[in-house]
């Protein structure tokens, strides 16, 4: 029996509450197959999810315990890592195709900006990766296999925006382009399996909170890139899988885990030259933030229940788990802190560890998703104190080009600035993810695997 194509379509953000009047496409698809709610994990966050759809395991088997955490050999904060050989279990594309060839059918696969795509064992891939100098600039770039096929897909689609995938200007142009560039592949190379990433629904709700006056708008947005994508399957026979990671709820409270660990004397800090700079190696505890969830990793053992204790009394944290009760959430794991935290609803947990914003580090005004020690959704927002920030982002850019040392300092650091969060189970699983698809979907997320497989023909 031949392989039947699959496209599974990530639409970041999405909800069940989403679908109606707003997204014609999207509820089309839905109604002429099934749509369910999805049962997600926790973290209810980007990697983590997207790990546990590709291997059908929870974060303590597949090891994405978040969007970043603490590497113990360096004892360096990393986040948005794109290695492929993080993933500690086999994602179900090299499943697939190691069950074709033992069946002697053929079979390809194409990986669109889906995380962990470095190294990944697919046919063809889009990942965005930036040229960095060794004067300290940027040049933004997109990173692809089979050599050259990155340039091809530019050179045919445009220069991909890659100012709008994340930062103040992130916005509708990077699903555009991906969406584009997922059809383009689909008719051009047809994939067995084709994994495609749109995520410009998520920054709006983050900005301005899930219930803002501009989430019709991005629903609209959104639906019609989906519906690129859905003609194009059509047109090759492909059978579309629509899924989501997470819903987004209302925040009104940061929560600064780590200023609160600091004035406890618990988190240490280096002070030089380019400000404060978190001292992993001296601190007996400090917080890797991610959303509404964030690894405390204490460095005595003997601290840990004093340090849970502290951080369960602290008002915006809902629950705490510490040793084999880690489990509870499926991060009983080797990467997962000491204690781990879950903030309460409208709540979410901010990095900064300085206690002076006089003494902030150099990159925390900036766009800097790895230098950061903890995810900053503030980097979504222009500084609303700054009078005209794409003037001075303008400014900034003439003096890179001109050969001057410069930061894009143009974020700020009032958390206010943050409507919308993600990383909790939702109490509601119409606020939740979803998966739209023929036949009997399934109703979490570890199940995705074997359902893709299935639909492909090789369960």
């Amino acid at each position: 029996m031949a392989i039947q194509p699959v496209c599974l379509i990530n639409v970041v953000g999405l909800t069940p509450a989403h679908l109606g009047p707003s997204t014609p496409n999207l509820s089309a698809y839905a109604a002429a197959g099934t749509m369910r709610p999805l049962t997600g994990v926790v973290p209810a966050v980007t990697c983590s999810a997207q790990a546990t759809m590709l291997t059908g395991e929870a974060p303590s088997g597949h090891g994405v315990v978040g969007n970043g955490w603490l590497y113990r050999d360096t004892m360096e904060v990393r986040f948005w890592q794109q290695s492929n050989r993080l993933l500690q279990r086999e994602p179900f594309y090299v499943t697939a195709a190691r069950r074709a060839a033992d069946r002697g059918q053929d079979f390809s696969s194409a990986k669109l900006f889906w995380w962990f795509n470095q190294g990944a064992h697919v046919d063809r891939s889009l990942t965005p990766k930036p040229w960095y100098g060794s004067d300290g600039s940027k040049v933004f770039g997109v990173h692809g296999t089979p050599p050259g096929w990155s340039r091809a897909a530019e050179r045919d689609l445009g220069a991909f925006p890659f100012h709008t995938f994340w930062g103040p200007m992130a916005g509708l142009p990077c699903s555009d382009w991906i969406a584009s560039a997922a059809a383009w592949t689909l008719r051009e190379h047809h994939p067995s399996l084709a994994l495609v990433y749109l995520p410009h629904l998520d920054y709006d709700l983050q900005r301005h909170g899930a219930s803002g006056d501009m989430v019709l708008a991005r629903l609209r947005e959104i639906d019609a890139c989906v519906g690129v994508v859905l003609d194009a399957c059509r047109e090759t026979g492909t059978t579309p899988v629509i899924v989501s990671e997470y819903g987004i709820e209302d925040v009104d409270r940061a929560v600064p885990l780590n200023q609160l660990l600091r004035q406890r004397s618990l988190l240490e800090v280096r002070d030089g030259p380019f400000g404060e700079t978190l001292d992993t190696f001296n601190s007996r505890a400090f917080a890797v933030v991610d959303h509404q969830l964030a690894h405390i990793y204490v460095g005595n053992e003997g601290d840990v229940d004093r340090v849970a204790e502290f951080v369960q009394s602290i008002d915006g944290v809902d629950q705490v788990q510490t040793g084999s009760d880690r489990s509870v959430w499926g991060l009983d794991h080797a990467r997962t802190g000491e204690v781990v935290a879950m903030a309460s609803k409208g709540s979410w947990f901010a990095y900064p560890y300085w206690l002076d914003e006089r003494r902030a580090p150099d990159f925390a005004r900036t766009v800097d998703i790895h230098r950061k020690p903890g995810y900053d959704p503030c980097e979504l927002v222009f500084d609303p104190h700054i009078p005209i920030p794409k003037m001075r982002a303008g400014i900034r850019l003439a003096q890179k080009k001109l050969g001057f040392r410069m930061r894009m300092d143009v974020v700020g650091l009032d958390t206010s600035v943050v409507g919308g969060s993600h990383g909790r189970v939702p109490d509601d699983p119409a606020s939740g993810p979803l998966v739209v698809g023929p036949g009997k979907p399934p109703s979490s997320m570890e199940q995705v695997r074997d359902y893709v497989l299935e639909l492909l023909g090789l369960a």
